[in-house]
């Protein structure tokens, strides 16, 4: 009996040893399935997170929004009204030309008088009415051959060819308003190059080839070199500018796109990469205030001379809103209030309504109440809130440079329109291919976009620039008197 019962309780206790192995073993697969249910949920939210940005609450551009997202966008309601012009709305018309502008005039005159039928001489009215009909002539290119004649001598019979003199016969077979369109069309409206053969040959009348195109593409760029000396040194003797960056792509390769943009003017850079490094020496002696994101990249400008965009902050501020639980989203909610109040300043002191030592008078206490916010959320350490916060704070000496500064806007708008079109054709062409062609990409743009703020024509100014290099002659200035076309 004692064997048995030992036995028996042998076996109870194998058994209790197994139960034991089993129930450790599915502990651990608990643990595990615990882990990856909580490492699923992470990735569940930041993908909901990732997909419910759009250009409201991230740095993503509109463009990038779905229709939904675009028609459910903050502050944007339907209209009841029809389209097209509404009842008492007086409407626009085409300005009349002025008569020296008028290539040809047809004349009507009444021929008898309506009260007593007497015949009327045909005597000019200083108050006629004015009908004008404007057409385009057919284009019809204007080509000039260059002959270099062999004439035989009458005494030795030995024939003789007109030196070639390089003075008198153009190198390039294309002049100079038929260059700068060629390079208008690609560097600035965008075409790419087969359209602009194929615009070239129908409207024109003008057979190119792409390699020829190409070819015109480079001569304009180096044209260009002294205009674009001139706009750098404009922007960087600037008291204001604006700056900000993207990618680029060079066969294929990221590369990264620069502005910065004054008043005045306008410069693009296509850089090897956005690093400090390489970044820091295209803002030559780092004069004036600078406008600009939080880009870690521009710390190497004093902070207490720049201005941080609040159009990336607002959007920043939507994203904590939108955020779950009390402290992130009361916290962004708060913020946003603030800025509003903010901007709301802001436009009374645009319209007149505020002198500027009010608007300093009344940003005083909205700037410590700012500050006081994100000081609490830094401490009330969310993930993806607090760090945002305190990096915010960071820059707190670049919040407030528009309200004791003269001419500093308190968005990066400027800079970001100016990038806008770049951005565009990058994704219309996906970039360039070479180096001459980053060159003449952002070459084309500075002198565009500084020539329209200069109230220049592109197209003119392009032809003078082409002009003067075929010439060997002065270059026109971006920043002179207006330079007519060729």
């Amino acid at each position: 009996m004692a064997v048995d019962a030992q036995r028996r309780i042998a076996e109870l206790e194998a058994e209790l040893i197994a139960k034991d192995t089993v129930i450790a073993e599915q502990g651990a697969r608990i643990t595990e399935q615990q882990e990856r249910i909580e490492a699923l949920s992470k990735q569940v939210a930041e993908l909901a997170a990732r997909l419910g940005q759009n250009s409201n609450n991230s740095h993503k551009p509109p463009s990038s929004d779905p229709p939904s997202a675009r028609n459910q966008r903050k502050g944007k309601r339907k209209s009841k009204r029809k389209r097209g012009g509404q009842p008492g709305h007086r409407g626009s018309r085409r300005t009349l030309l002025p008569p020296e502008q008028i290539d040809e005039f047809v004349d009507f005159f009444p021929p008898q008088c309506e009260n007593c039928w007497q015949e009327l001489p045909e005597v000019a009215d200083a108050a006629a009415k004015r009908y004008q009909h404007t057409e385009l002539p057919p284009i019809k290119p204007h080509t000039t051959e260059y002959r270099r004649h062999a004439v035989k001598c009458s005494c030795c019979g030995y024939k003789t060819r007109a030196a070639y003199d390089a003075a008198a016969i153009p190198a390039s077979s294309f002049g100079p308003r038929l260059s700068a369109m060629m390079a208008l069309l690609t560097g600035y409206y965008h075409l790419s190059r087969r359209r602009t053969v194929q615009l070239l040959s129908d409207i024109v009348g003008v057979q190119v080839s792409l390699g020829a195109l190409s070819e015109v593409e480079g001569r304009v760029s180096d044209a260009l070199r002294p205009a674009i000396a001139e706009a750098w040194a404009e922007v960087r003797g600037a008291e204001v500018k604006h700056t900000d960056g993207t990618s680029w792509l060079q066969a294929g390769a990221t590369l990264s796109l620069w502005t910065i943009a004054t008043a005045a003017a306008t410069v693009f850079k296509i850089l090897a990469d956005g690093s400090k490094k390489t970044l820091e020496p295209l803002y030559g002696a780092l004069l004036g205030i600078l406008v600009s994101d939080r880009a870690k990249v521009l710390n190497f400008w004093a902070m207490e001379r720049r201005q941080v965009c609040w159009a990336h902050l607002i959007r920043k501020f939507i994203s904590f809103s939108e955020r779950d639980g009390p402290d992130g989203g009361d916290i962004g909610r708060e913020l946003l209030q603030y800025t509003g109040v903010m901007f709301g300043y802001w436009h009374d002191y645009k319209d007149g309504k505020l002198s500027r030592e009010m608007l300093r008078a009344w940003m005083s206490p909205l700037r410590e109440q700012v500050q006081a916010v994100l000081a609490r959320a830094v401490v009330a350490d969310k993930k993806g809130l607090s760090g945002s916060c305190a990096d915010i704070l960071a820059h707190k000496h670049a919040l407030w440079t528009f309200v004791d500064e003269p001419g500093v806007e308190p968005t990066n708008n400027h800079a970001e329109r100016e990038l806008r079109a770049f951005v565009l054709w990058r994704r219309r062409s996906f970039g360039t291919q070479s180096e001459r062609g980053n060159l003449f990409a952002e070459r084309v743009m500075t002198v565009a976009h500084t020539a329209r703020k200069q109230n220049k024509n592109v197209f003119g100014f392009l032809t003078a620039c082409c002009q003067a290099q075929r010439d060997d002659g002065p270059m026109p200035s971006l920043f002179d008197a207006e330079t007519a076309a060729a």
